[in-house]
């Protein structure tokens, strides 16, 4: 491994002797375990054993990993009766993870350090979000690296969040002549940008204050990245962050990941998709957590009918708010679109991407999403929702 954030070199071989243990923490989202579970096959292939610890919100699917061991950590989300439709900020279910979580995880850690006959821990690899994981691991001396799932440039904006609240950009509306201008030290950027990130920059900046603190603790960052990509951030990360960096995105490309969907993924329409003319499908998918509005979803509706080209369309159950699934769609637009379109709760995107039919992807910028994209040569069209999409898009 290169610990400067150069690419880092992985050559796949069979695991001979288990030399020692890894214990993999990612946040129980798909964005994250994804790349997680990826990881943990690739450190596995080098001769690792992989524990992988999971909150028991949107716990993955054991099927497919027979290699791993799987240890669940009580997190008490079920037990909240409280939270609103539209969570303050994007950081609410998160917050709640981290005041939540020390106790399980630490008595799980005690446990696993206390197994006989194991070998020893190497490390420890969390979620970087999981802040709180710094101090446990500390306290029983596990050398903890972070995983980063995100562009390498969102670190650095998330660092001056605070200071971009501070500063008033968060009161800019699209009637200031500064709204469309470009975000100090960060020229690539617009204050449009960074306004879209959250609609409670406080909270969310003083919680990711807490984040890049740990970052800076730990004992080395990984990027699901590669150096091409992000050269020019990467030399402004090593004076920022003065600990060791790897660089082994895009993850997928050494490991894609067995089936592990949160959600139940559609498989029936690649016979309409093998169908249709090379490059001609518009594909749609906004993640696993977004949110629109319905008047956003309608917008969409009508422009889909609108257009005279095949569609293949994720709409997740509870992606618009107030709404199940499809009972927002205009009347008669599923008559209208007819065999043209397809629209799915969930799909098996890498190979969706990969299918030469796609010729475009309407995405949010979610950064799994994107590398995907850019590994499959697949031109997009970025609609980002909040955090690190709008700095993705850009």
């Amino acid at each position: 491994m290169n610990p400067n954030g150069g690419d880092t070199i992985i050559r796949s071989t069979q695991p001979t002797a288990t030399r020692r243990r890894i214990i993999l923490f990612p946040l129980p989202w798909q964005g994250h375990i994804t790349p997680m579970l990826q990881l943990g096959n690739i450190l596995h292939n080098h001769g690792f054993k992989i524990i992988f610890l999971h909150a028991e919100f949107n716990s993955p699917s054991y099927t497919n990993y027979p290699h791993f061991t799987f240890k669940t950590i009580t997190d008490h989300v079920s037990e909240i009766n409280h939270v609103p439709k539209t969570p303050p900020d994007p950081t609410f279910i998160i917050t709640y993870l981290n005041e939540n979580c020390v106790d399980s995880f630490t008595d799980c850690l005690n446990e696993l350090l206390a197994e006989p006959n194991e070998p020893p821990v190497a490390c420890l690899i969390t979620d970087a979000e999981y802040y709180f994981a710094q101090d446990v691991a500390d306290s029983m001396k596990i050398p903890r690296l972070v995983t980063w799932a995100c562009t390498i440039a969102s670190v650095l904006v998330y660092g001056d969040l605070l200071f971009f609240y501070e500063k008033g950009y968060f009161n800019f509306t699209k009637k200031d002549p500064g709204y469309e201008a470009p975000m100090p030290k960060y020229p690539l950027l617009k204050v449009k940008d960074i306004i879209k990130i959250t609609p409670n920059p406080k909270g969310l900046g003083e919680y990711l204050t807490k984040v890049v603190k740990q970052i800076k603790a730990s004992s080395g960052i990984i990027w699901n990245s590669f150096i091409q990509l992000e050269e020019p951030t990467l030399e402004t990360l090593n004076q920022d962050f003065p600990i060791p960096k790897f660089s082994l995105g895009p993850l997928h490309m050494y490991f894609p990941v067995s089936p592990s969907s949160v959600l139940d993924q559609d498989r029936t329409f690649f016979t309409w998709l093998d169908g249709q003319a090379p490059k001609s499908v518009l594909y749609m998918s906004f993640g696993s957590v977004a949110r629109i509005s319905k008047l956003e979803f309608l917008e969409v509706a009508y422009a889909l009918a609108n257009i005279d080209i095949p569609f293949l369309w994720v709409v997740r159950p509870g992606w618009v708010e107030g709404s199940e699934w499809l009972e927002l769609l205009p009347d008669k637009f599923l008559e209208e679109v007819g065999d043209r379109g397809r629209i799915v709760k969930w799909c098996p995107q890498n190979e969706v991407l990969a299918h030469p039919s796609i010729g475009c992807f309407w995405t949010h910028s979610g950064w799994n999403s994107t590398l995907e994209c850019i590994r499959e040569g697949v031109p997009m069209i970025c609609a980002p929702c909040v955090v690190g999409q709008p700095i993705i898009a850009r």
